[in-house]
């Protein structure tokens, strides 16, 4: 990429510091697009989307109807999928959607919110010139349900933070490392559940994300408490990029319970770093973890959860296979810079 790309406006919801696996990857398709020589600039809404009030909606759309059409903007789903129709539609700088996960089909929402961010989803994304997705798993779903035609979207797979020198060693007590945001969608509760039942074994486990539903964190500090093994569980809630990087060096199964997954950026991470993976067969985790490299289980099941993680922590040949499974699968992975190349040629098509 040259530097006479045409510049760009990223707009998303909120501080793009944030950190959940749908910021870090704005954050570092940013930075890369820099690093690529794109002028990029950063356009932050009110972190209310996608339910914001009145005059939040008031200001963000006259700040995206601000933006100089000589500039492409991308829109960050969280609030594409919130803005108005018909103000949207005065934008005059070229539009690109990036959606990570659609926000209908977000899990536990009521009927009347589902129904409309899904009514204005849907006709939001009809005004965009192109639109960036994670996961063909994500792309399939714009496809099936949002009647969105095949060649108007592009998937630019994340890139790795880090890619270990060697797979996943032995250590004691093992550690079952969990990363996403402290949200009911990341079954971290489940996890805990499934954690009660190895009593037998020697383990310990941290889960790291950035607490996002208040009456969800509550609740799993209240399970910790009640529990026999509150002394082995760190709920670490948001944690910095350096000890994130530690924590999956140092893991020796990487576990998350998701109740759906639109991609899921850690799944990448923990391979990229030779952790064996225990998951749930939702959403685009089947396509994101080789089988060769996790145990992937029913959803929201406790008992095979639990089993699954007890066959990799009492079996060490078989948690070393995965391990380099995991390590082989990480090595092909694309990198940041990769993700900003696949972004920039497809801005090269916005005119």
């Amino acid at each position: 990429m040259t530097s006479h790309q045409r510049p760009t406006t990223f707009v998303l919801p909120g501080n793009i510091e944030t950190v959940t696996g749908g910021y870090l990857y704005d954050r570092n398709l940013v930075e890369h697009l820099r690093l690529a020589g794109r002028d990029m600039q950063v356009l932050s809404l009110a972190d209310s989307f996608p339910t914001p009030d009145d005059a939040q909606m008031a200001h963000a759309t006259k700040a995206l109807q601000g933006i100089d059409p000589g500039r492409i903007a991308i829109i960050d789903g969280l609030a594409l999928g919130a803005l108005r129709t018909d103000e949207l539609k005065r934008v005059a700088a070229p539009m690109v959607a990036m959606i990570h996960h659609p926000l209908a089909q977000e899990s536990a929402l009521p009927a009347d919110l589902r129904q409309h961010l899904f009514t204005t989803e849907r006709g939001n994304l009809r005004l965009v010139r192109h639109i960036l997705v994670p996961s063909p798993h994500t792309r399939q779903m714009l496809i099936d349900r949002y009647d969105v035609a095949a060649d108007r979207i592009t998937v630019a797979r994340p890139g790795t933070q880090a890619r270990a020198a060697a797979p996943a060693r032995h250590r004691t007590p093992p550690l079952i490392l969990s990363v996403g945001i402290l949200h009911p969608r990341k079954g971290h509760d489940l996890l805990l559940a499934a954690l009660a039942r190895l009593t037998d074994m020697e383990w310990r486990a941290v889960i790291a994300g950035n607490p996002w539903d208040d009456d969800h964190v509550r609740m799993l500090k209240d399970q910790i408490a009640a529990s026999w093994f509150a002394d082995r569980v760190d709920l670490a809630g948001r944690v910095d990029d350096a000890r994130l990087q530690d924590l999956y060096s140092r893991a020796s199964i990487f576990t998350l319970a998701t109740r759906y997954e639109g991609y899921g950026i850690v799944f990448d991470e923990a391979l990229s770093h030779g952790v064996p993976i225990v998951s749930t067969r939702v959403g685009a985790v089947p396509d994101t973890v080789p089988g060769d490299a996790g145990i992937l289980v029913a959803p929201e099941n406790i008992a095979e959860l639990s089993e699954a993680l007890r066959q990799l922590l009492q079996d060490d040949a078989r948690r070393d296979r995965m391990a380099e499974a995991a390590w082989m699968a990480g090595r092909d992975l694309p990198d940041w810079h990769d993700t900003a190349r696949t972004v920039g040629m497809a801005l090269e098509g916005i005119d």
